[in-house]
């Protein structure tokens, strides 16, 4: 029965799986309809290097700056992810192809030499954006007959000089841009579906003294003489003079507005992906359906031999987990605490839970930039009436009476820690000149989201949970504990829980490996829906080893299962970080100090935050399970 279920639940999924795989979105933007010879904005973001993971803003190297620069408006997820978005002197004309156009001319001094080459040797990409498009790098696959897309462009690249074996440092001085539209056939305007840029570095040349005049030598529109390689690169030196040019071209496309983003996110070899996935989710959902059949027909047993016992008066002497139902609900060890962990992680599995129905919507695509930054963390402040009425709930059933104790606790303990941790970080981004580093600003923001509403909320969900009746437990408690007889090797508290978690990393690693290179390795992040097939995984998987190794344990006259039944599933976070760790020497290329202690920062942040979730699913699960089956049985 459990397999048919299980097979069932299987089936449902697997549509949910095909389904997701034909994602859509719901754009952030309206669309903009363009009229031939409508001026284009290009805006500028943040620099950016997967080497370093420190963002700075396009103006902090000296590049050519519009008389006056303008800020947007950018929502809280944008300015905590770096994203500084400002205007530029690129403003392009709609259908109107430009060639050789003079932005300005640079002489740089020994600081701004030393800038460009800082940025150069650490792989710094610059961000553009045209009509909430960003800008991309197309390259050709030479094994296959496609075409793959960077974000940005490199600010420059090192090389030598053929004979030479000295590396100069030589920079991107020239863009050609080209913009793809999708014209309306009946009006004439036209919808901006593409923004591609191919760098090059040139030593511009001109005759005579330079004015606003000059026409170059190497880059001319009137003699169509245009770039097309990098033969002649631009130097880095101090006292070199740089002139910054650019082409635009505009190309008529047939993708429509609507799937503008598509070329955008398929960037991967997906075969890979899906395959990874189907694999992953197929095993450990053939494991649920045999796990939860064994455990149903062995319970199925024990709970009938033992009624058949009692009725028959031929019990002598009770053995296994019924053996301890004096003490099995006997409240534990820091008791409190575990009330507020519970909490956090109510309010943590609903904040996820709300965004994961959210980005499977839409509503949270690439498109909305920062957007499910921003709704993860409003979410996650909502969701503090659910984390005190869970830990006021839980407590009150522990024979607790201070309510606004524990409370206080639930919404303090979880972001003090996390706070601490983010304002050192912090810190050290602010001490490298980040435009990474939260501005004071927002940072007041963060704390008036934590104590002006999150702490209130918690504090309502305490009290209504303080004033339900307190859960009853099945059975009577003893007033003197039981001994617990000594356990085999197996059965050791660090050993099982160590165990524990090993089901539960595994069915979300594989995901967690395109996750952690669309943070770390600046690309987009969008298959949400095999995301949530992947979470519904992961909460199976937490509750069903849960319920196992706690009926293992009660088995054994082991009743101290609240804490473990917390850290069987919760140690899966152990795995989490270990497996960061991997990927950090492995897949990434970071060299500096301080970006290493960022990585190490975050991920310690992000498997805590994991620890608190699936540690939160294991206990429910283990509770609701001990309750059903020492409600099931005749105690006397």
């Amino acid at each position: 029965m459990a397999f048919s279920r299980s097979i069932a639940f299987s089936s449902i999924l697997l549509l949910l799986f095909i389904n997701g795989s034909h994602c859509f979105y719901l754009p952030g933007v309206a669309p903009q309809d363009f009229q031939k010879g409508d001026l284009l904005q290009v805006k500028v973001n943040k620099l950016s290097s997967t080497k370093t993971q420190l963002p700075y803003t396009y103006y902090s190297l000296p590049y050519c700056a519009p008389e006056k620069i303008l800020d947007s408006a950018e929502n809280l997820g944008e300015v905590l992810r770096g994203d500084r978005i400002e205007n530029s002197r690129y403003v392009f004309k709609m259908r109107e192809p430009q060639m050789c156009n003079i932005v300005c001319k640079r002489k740089l001094d020994a600081k701004t030499a030393k800038a460009f080459k800082e940025k150069i040797d650490d792989e710094y990409r610059v961000n553009m954006i045209l009509d909430n498009l960003p800008l991309v790098v197309p390259i050709k696959r030479m094994d296959q007959d496609s075409t793959v897309y960077q974000l940005g462009f490199h600010v420059g690249l090192k090389g030598q000089y053929s004979g030479s074996k000295e590396e100069k440092f030589f920079i991107h001085n020239h863009l050609a841009y080209t913009v793809k539209y999708h014209r309306d056939s009946l009006t004439e305007s036209a919808r901006i579906v593409g923004f591609e840029v191919k760098p090059f570095s040139v030593k511009h040349e001109y005759e005579g003294k330079w004015d606003e005049k000059t026409r170059l030598t190497t880059c001319d529109p009137h003699a169509k003489h245009t770039v097309v390689n990098s033969n002649t690169p631009q130097e880095v030196e101090e006292g070199k003079e740089i002139i910054f040019t650019y082409d635009v071209e505009f190309q008529e496309s047939d993708v429509k507005w609507a799937s503008r983003w598509d070329a955008y996110l398929l960037m991967n070899d997906d075969q890979i992906h899906w395959f990874s996935i189907v694999n992953s989710c197929m095993i450990v959902l053939f494991l649920s359906g045999m796990v939860a059949m064994i455990m149903l027909r062995t319970l199925y047993r024990d709970i009938s031999k033992y009624n058949e016992l009692e009725t028959q008066e031929e019990a002598q002497e009770e053995t296994g987990w019924k053996l301890v139902h004096g003490d099995v609900f006997r409240p534990p060890n820091n008791s409190d605490l575990l009330c507020v962990y519970v909490g956090t992680g109510v309010q943590f599995f609903g904040m996820i839970l709300v965004t994961m129905l959210f980005a499977v919507l839409g509503f949270l695509s690439p498109s909305n930039r920062g957007g499910l930054m921003t709704a993860m963390l409003l979410l996650f402040v909502f969701m503090g009436i659910f984390a005190g009425y869970a830990s006021a709930r839980l407590y009150k059933m522990f024979k607790g009476s201070e309510w606004k104790k524990i409370s206080l606790r639930t919404a303090i303990m979880f972001p003090a820690t996390v706070s601490a941790i983010f304002f050192v970080l912090n810190g050290l981004i602010w001490g490298q000149k980040s435009s990474g580093a939260v501005p004071f600003g927002t940072m007041f923001a963060l704390i008036f989201l934590w104590f002006g509403i999150s702490v209130p909320l918690v504090f309502v969900g305490g009290y209504i949970g303080f004033r339900k009746p307190a859960i009853e437990n099945p059975v009577k408690t003893n007033k003197i504990p039981r001994q617990i007889p000594e356990q085999a090797w197996y059965m050791n508290p660090s050993f099982s829980v160590l165990i524990g978690g090993i089901l539960p990393f595994g069915a979300v690693f594989i995901e967690l490996f395109f996750i952690l290179t669309s943070i770390w390795l600046n690309q987009f992040y969008y298959i949400f829906g095999f995301l949530f097939l992947v979470f519904v995984i992961l909460v199976i998987t937490c509750a069903e080893i849960t319920v196992v190794l706690c009926y293992f344990q009660l088995c054994s006259e082991d009743y101290l299962w609240w804490w473990r039944s917390y850290l069987t599933s919760g140690s899966s976070a152990l795995y989490l970080f270990l497996y960061a760790t991997f990927y950090f020497f492995t897949k990434l290329e970071i060299t500096k100090l301080v970006s290493a202690i960022l990585y190490f920062g975050y991920m310690l942040i992000a498997s805590y935050a994991f620890f608190v979730v699936t540690g939160t699913i294991g206990f429910y699960a283990c509770f609701w399970f001990t309750r059903l089956i020492y409600s099931s049985v005749k105690i006397d």
